[in-house]
C-alpha cells in the first residue's frame, strides 16, 4: 500500500474526482489503481472563496515500486505507515500477581484500565463519582436547579470532565507508536462515528461520548476489569523499605475498606485537589505548574462562520467554523482562545460548593446557535504563586468563589458585554447575543472576579482578535466568568518508567498528573502508562 498526502481538490467536487486527482498527481492511468481509501480529511480555508478539501489516502496500485521510483523524494508519496497497536506484553494464564489498580475513569483511566484488561491484568478502577448516566441527572440538576452534587457533576463520575465537553480527538503530541489511532479505532468499536478516523479534527459530542464510555466499561468487565463507583480514595499507605525506598502498599477508601495495592495508576483529572493534597501530605513528590485563567465568549456561530468561511458559510462538509487565536500582550501575558466549541454551549462546571466555574461543550451536530471559547491567561507558579506546589489550587479557588459572589450567591455566572467590558462599565442589559450557560448569567462587572493583569491583557487582546475574526468584538457578545480550570496546577512528577519520581508503584498519569491536556492526549498518556506499569508485572525479555 502507498500513502498519498496533501492531496486538494475543491469544496464542491464530486466523488469520481478524487480517484481522478490521485491519478494525475502519480502519472498513472485509471486501470493501474485498485484501492483508495481516505484517511484524511481536511480543509483549506485560507481563501474564503475558494476553500479546498485536502485529503490524505491510502492506495493499493498494480506496480508500487514503480510509482516510488517515480517520485524520489517526494515526501507526499511513500509507503504506509503500520499503524496498527502492538501489545508490549501479556498476563499468562497462570498469572497470580497483583491486581493493577486505576483510580479514575476519565479517558486517561479509561484507555490504561482497558489495555490492561486487554493484556489480561483484571484492572480494578475506582470512580468517586457515579456511573456516566446517573453521573449526567447531577450534573442537570446544577444546570437547572443550582443544586451541585461535589462528587458527581461535570468534573467527577464516569467518562471525566471530557464527556461534557466538545469530545475534541485531535491533538498536537508526538505519537511515534499511533497509540492516538488505537484510542480512535477503540472509540468507534464503541458507537462513535467512522468519521472520527478521517476527518481532521474530528470530535463526538457529549450524548455519543455517554454511550461509547458504557460499551468499553462492558468490555474492561468482560475482560474480568472490575468498577468500583462511589468510591474516592482518601488516602495512601506508603511504607518505606530498608533501604529507604518508597513503595506504595494500599489504598484507604472512603467506604471503610482498605483495599491493598502495589501498582496504581492516578488518573484522576484536574479538579482532584483534595486527593493532591492527600499526595502532598503523604510525601509524593509533586510540583506547582502553569495554567490559565480567564472567561468564556459566546458569539452567534454564524458570526463566525461567516467570518471563517465568507461564502462558503453554512455548507454541510464544512460545518460549523471554529478558530484558535492568540496575542501576546503589552503586560508580558499571552492571551489565547482554548477549548473552542463550535455550536455548543456554556455550562457550569463547578465541583466544590460556592464556587462557579465554566466550561464549553457541544453535541455532535454542533447545531446550537451560539459558538463559545475559553479566552483565558497564562499564569505561571515562579510569578503568581510561588513556594507552595498547591498554591495553584488555593488561587484556582480564590477567583471561583469571587465569581460565585458576583453572580448572585446561587451558581448563575457572573457575564459581561464585551463592550462595557473595554469600557470599564458594568452590564444592565443583553444586546444581540443571548447567552447559554444554565443556571443562568446575572450581569455585573467581570474585573470584581478575575486578577487585575487578566483584566489588561484580555481588554488589550479583544481589539487584536477583532481584526482577526471580525465580529469578534462586536460590543454585545456575552462573557462569563470564570475559566479557571484548562489544566492541573500540578505536576505529579514521573520518571521514565512512568513512576512517581519518590513511590515506587504509584503511576501518575493524564491530565490532573500535568501530562496531558484534552480527551486524545489523555487517553494516549493513559496507554503509555498502563504498558509501563504491565512490563513491571510482566517483563518482557531483551
Amino acid at each position: 500500500m502507498l500513502r498519498l498526502s496533501d492531496l486538494a481538490l475543491p469544496l464542491d467536487h464530486e466523488p469520481a474526482d478524487l480517484e481522478a486527482a490521485v491519478c494525475a498527481r502519480l502519472g498513472i492511468v485509471p486501470e493501474d489503481l485498485e484501492r483508495l481509501t481516505v484517511v484524511r480529511r481536511g480543509n483549506d480555508a485560507r481563501r474564503k472563496s475558494a476553500i479546498k478539501l485536502v485529503y490524505t489516502v491510502d492506495l493499493a496500485v498494480k506496480d508500487e515500486a514503480a510509482v516510488l521510483a517515480a517520485h524520489p523524494g517526494d515526501q507526499h508519496v511513500r509507503p504506509t505507515p503500520d499503524t496498527s497497536y502492538k501489545f508490549v506484553t501479556h498476563a499468562p494464564a497462570t498469572y497470580e500477581g497483583p491486581r493493577p489498580v486505576v483510580i479514575g475513569a476519565g479517558p486517561c483511566g479509561l484507555l490504561a484500565a482497558l489495555i490492561l484488561a486487554q493484556m489480561g491484568f483484571r484492572p480494578i478502577i475506582i470512580e468517586r463519582g457515579k456511573a456516566v448516566r446517573e453521573r449526567t441527572k447531577d450534573t442537570w440538576g446544577l444546570w437547572r436547579r443550582s443544586v451541585l452534587d461535589p462528587e458527581s457533576n461535570v468534573q467527577f463520575g464516569e467518562g471525566g470532565a471530557g464527556t461534557f465537553s466538545d469530545g475534541k480527538l485531535y491533538s498536537r503530541i508526538k505519537d511515534p507508536r499511533h497509540f492516538g489511532r488505537k484510542v480512535l479505532t477503540e472509540f468507534v468499536k464503541a458507537g462513535a462515528p467512522d468519521d472520527i478516523l478521517t476527518e481532521a479534527h474530528p470530535h463526538i459530542g457529549t450524548f455519543r461520548l455517554v454511550t461509547m464510555v458504557i460499551s468499553m466499561r462492558e468490555t474492561i468487565e468482560q475482560l474480568g476489569g472490575e468498577y468500583r463507583f462511589g468510591t474516592r480514595v482518601d488516602d495512601f499507605a506508603v511504607e518505606e523499605d530498608a533501604d529507604g525506598t518508597r513503595r506504595l502498599k494500599g489504598l484507604h477508601l472512603s467506604n471503610g475498606e482498605f483495599l491493598p495495592a502495589s501498582h496504581v495508576i492516578m488518573a484522576v483529572g484536574h479538579s482532584a485537589r483534595d486527593t493532591f493534597e492527600v499526595l502532598h501530605n503523604r510525601g509524593v513528590y509533586i510540583e506547582a505548574k502553569p495554567f490559565a485563567i480567564g472567561v468564556r465568549i459566546e458569539h452567534p456561530q454564524s458570526w463566525i462562520d461567516t467570518a471563517r468561511y465568507g461564502p462558503n458559510a453554512g455548507n454541510k462538509i464544512l460545518g460549523a467554523a471554529a478558530y484558535s487565536i492568540a496575542h501576546k500582550a503589552s503586560n508580558g501575558r499571552t492571551v489565547y482562545s482554548f477549548c473552542m466549541c463550535p455550536g455548543g454551549r456554556v455550562v457550569a462546571a463547578a465541583s466544590e460548593e460556592g464556587r462557579v466555574v465554566t466550561n464549553g461543550m457541544s453535541q455532535y451536530s454542533r447545531a446550537e446557535f451560539n459558538a463559545n471559547s475559553g479566552l483565558v491567561v497564562d499564569i505561571n507558579p515562579e510569578e503568581d504563586y510561588p513556594g507552595d506546589p498547591l498554591a495553584g489550587i488555593a488561587f484556582q479557588r480564590k477567583f471561583e468563589e469571587l465569581a460565585f459572589k458576583a453572580g448572585g450567591s446561587n451558581y448563575k455566572a457572573p457575564g459581561q458585554k464585551l463592550g462595557d467590558f473595554l469600557a470599564d462599565r458594568p452590564s444592565s442589559e443583553f444586546g444581540v447575543v443571548t447567552p447559554s450557560y444554565q443556571p443562568g448569567v446575572h450581569l455585573t462587572d467581570l474585573k470584581q472576579c478575575l486578577p487585575d493583569f487578566v483584566v489588561e491583557a484580555i481588554r488589550e487582546a479583544l481589539p487584536v482578535f477583532g481584526r482577526q475574526v471580525p465580529g469578534y468584538d462586536h460590543p454585545d457578545v456575552v462573557m462569563t466568568g470564570v475559566e479557571t480550570r484548562t489544566s492541573s496546577p500540578v505536576r505529579i512528577t514521573r520518571g521514565k518508567d512512568c513512576q512517581s519520581l519518590n513511590t515506587r508503584g504509584l503511576y501518575p498519569a493524564g491530565e490532573g498528573a500535568g501530562y496531558a491536556g484534552g480527551i486524545l492526549s489523555a487517553a494516549v498518556d493513559g496507554i503509555r502508562v498502563a504498558e509501563a506499569l504491565a512490563l513491571e508485572l510482566v517483563p518482557v525479555a531483551q
